[in-house]
């Protein structure tokens, strides 16, 4: 299901997890859902008043299969540049294992069988990378690469697993779906921290914000920081 959020940023609500859509300098995709969306993702694009062929760019925010699950076959047909931070890319390509002896690790390992490759590595994205007007700011925890991505010509910020929303509340990516829940909360601090402040606010599980999106993470790092 496609929602609009505001100016050229669009939701595609996959059922439980988000991918997102932006017409920045080029057409850009947030993250790709499951295997299985990628119908969705495609009649998201068009329903936005797009063509799938007009897709340039993919974000992927992090290695998991509900980020990059559709992500082989919408590259392949677009020929979309791929973009992911570099911790994660070994996953992706099947150059690594996720390490077994982390339950996040363990899950990961046991949904790589049904993770299609890419043909071609993804272009790496370090901290403070650009790809457009989009900046990438490493924000691991939730897995070794994790990456959120922020525009400020879009007035968005897009941080995958970093935090999740509930009845309109934030909280951290809890301990069972991440590596560390340490550099998690470090994570959240320093994004509020660095980033420009932006309105939207799109995290891959949750609804969205559209309003004081960094307002809302700076008062979660708030609230952690008192605990």
């Amino acid at each position: 299901m496609l929602v609009h959020l505001r100016g050229a940023v669009w939701q595609i609500d996959c059922g439980g997890v988000n991918a997102y859509l932006a017409d920045a300098d080029v057409l850009t995709l947030v993250d790709t859902g499951t295997p299985w969306h990628g119908a969705t993702v495609r009649t998201a694009i068009r329903e936005a008043g797009f063509e799938v062929a007009d897709l340039g760019r993919i974000l992927i925010t992090h290695y998991d299969i509900d980020h990059v699950g559709s992500l082989a076959s919408l590259a392949a047909e677009t020929g979309a540049t791929v973009h992911m931070g570099a911790a994660d890319a070994p996953f992706l390509m099947a150059k690594e294992q996720p390490p077994g002896l982390t339950l996040k690790g363990a899950i990961q390992r046991l949904t790589d069988p049904f993770v299609d490759r890419p043909a071609t590595d993804p272009e790496l994205m370090a901290d403070g990378d650009e790809a457009g007007s989009f900046v990438a700011y490493h924000t691991p925890g939730h897995t070794p690469g994790h990456t959120a991505y922020v525009s400020d010509a879009l007035d968005a910020a897009f941080v995958g697993d970093l935090v999740v929303e509930d009845e309109g509340e934030l909280a951290p990516s809890p301990w069972f779906i991440s590596y560390d829940t340490e550099s998690v909360r470090e994570s959240i601090h320093d994004l509020a921290d660095r980033a420009p402040a932006v309105d939207v606010l799109g995290m891959g599980h949750g609804v969205p914000f559209v309003e004081a999106g960094s307002v809302r993470l700076a008062e979660l790092g708030q609230r952690i920081e008192a605990r």
